[in-house]
């Protein structure tokens, strides 16, 4: 990819980082009135300026809450910002006697709890956003303490998914010659693969092998939602070790035929629950597809997170491979144990028990090989006994594996993989294959 395009992305960025300016202007002068008294003001003004004052203020007192101001600040917006039950089902009532346009309006304005139009007005201010997005983060561990509290985590939830749909979002390469301050923020939020220095930051963005894309959104210009890391290689790879290795040596671009996704990582933790990753892989896919020459394969290397917990669930053989060194497992029978918790461990709801697995699975992608002493660091050994796995993603049957797996949870693999799976003798009969 040219550097052309990489610098033309940010130049993009920065013009609709512009353009939807949100930037923080600084704090306003604080009236000392409550929060809830602010909040009321804010919904029945009507003057633009005035209310994008009343909203800076709310969001700079929130900022400035304690504890258990936060926690009152949320329990007003439950009980007080909710729907009125009786104001529905009379609404409701009308438009079943009536269906017209103005039944039908007054049924919508009777269903959208009052807060809602409170998180929009919020919105206006300077940095609203990213505020706002901070605050979810507060709200859902309140919510842990008390559950009804979730009735408002939906308003965000609904909200945020219109204001970062896919059409508001930005793809940028993260290269080596980005801002620094974004580079910190990698640094940062990589959550796969842990970036240790500089100097091993660089090693994943510069050479010309190595790719990193993020999804920006215009009122948050400066700090990516998610991203991705790849490895542009000959074949597919069957460890991480050798992809982040100090000594490696870049592959000559005539050399490449694969595209590797060896780290996603979201960086909002108040956008849990709004998927970036479908949309990031598919349109990474394409621009590679397009300017890398030579290139027929996309996979990830992926961890298997859930895999040890798994096998605690197991017999006592199964078992035994806990808590043993990973280069010494025999790599058969790790990469059994892995195919079947893959292909028929599932969760509550029938999708599959792991967490990667359901969403590269969600997306389209099939599970195409495992392999045992993949990541042999403290972390791969603790959540997998150092195995990983390749999910292809491929492109004339993403459309038609991810069909399959939403109307009937059906897990495309390829038939290496349902082989392993398959119970071979009467010590593997002991394996249970259920969550």
């Amino acid at each position: 990819m040219s550097r052309g395009w990489d610098l033309g992305s940010w130049a993009l960025g920065d013009l609709l980082g512009t353009l939807f300016e949100r930037g923080r202007s600084g704090d306003v002068a604080a009236s000392g009135k409550p929060l809830p008294e602010l909040c009321r003001a804010l919904l029945t003004g009507q003057g633009e300026v005035s209310g994008m004052k009343r909203a800076a203020e709310v969001l700079m007192r929130y900022r400035r809450a304690d504890a258990a101001e936060k926690a009152a600040f949320f329990r007003f917006l439950a009980d007080e910002m909710d729907l009125d039950p009786g104001a529905v089902a009379a609404a409701a009532q009308a438009y079943a006697e009536a269906p017209d346009a103005g039944t039908m309006g007054a049924l919508l304005a009777a269903a959208e709890p009052p807060r809602q139009e409170l998180l929009r007005r919020l919105n206006q201010a300077p940095g609203g956003t990213a505020d706002l997005v901070a605050m979810r983060v507060d709200l859902m561990a309140a919510a842990k303490a008390e559950p009804d509290l979730g009735r408002v985590d939906l308003d965000f939830r609904h909200l945020f998914a219109s204001w970062f749909n896919r059409g508001f979002l930005v793809l940028r390469r993260i290269g080596w010659e980005s801002p620094a301050n974004i580079l910190e923020k990698i640094i940062a939020y990589e959550a796969v693969h842990e970036i240790h220095s500089w100097a091993d930051l660089r090693r994943r963005l510069e050479p010309p092998d190595r790719r990193c894309f993020a999804f920006f959104h215009p009122a948050m210009p400066d700090d990516p939602l998610i991203f991705v890391e790849v490895a542009l290689t000959q074949g597919i790879p069957g460890a991480i070790g050798p992809l982040l290795a100090e000594e490696r040596r870049p592959l000559p671009p005539g050399k490449v035929d694969t595209a590797v996704f060896y780290s996603i990582s979201n960086c909002q933790a108040g956008l849990r629950g709004i998927s970036f990753g479908n949309s990031l892989i598919k349109q990474v896919v394409d621009v590679l597809g397009r300017e890398v020459a030579g290139l027929k394969t996309f996979v990830t290397l992926s961890p298997i997170p859930g895999l040890s917990r798994w096998i605690e669930t197991q017999d006592e053989a199964a078992r035994a491979m806990l808590g043993a060194d990973p280069a010494r497992l025999e790599p058969e029978a790790l990469r059994r144990l892995a195919a079947r918790y893959l292909l028929e461990a599932k969760a509550k709801d029938g999708a599959p028990l792991d967490p990667v697995a359901r969403f590269h699975l969600g997306n389209g992608a099939e599970v195409h090989e495992i392999h045992a002493s993949a990541d042999l660091s403290a972390k791969g050994r603790q959540q997998s006994c150092g195995a990983m796995v390749n999910y292809l993603y491929d492109p004339a049957r993403v459309e038609q594996n991810h069909e399959a797996f939403a109307t009937h949870q059906t897990i495309a693999a390829a038939r290496g993989v349902k082989a392993l799976a398959v119970v071979k003798d009467r010590k593997d009969k002991g394996l249970k294959t259920n969550g």
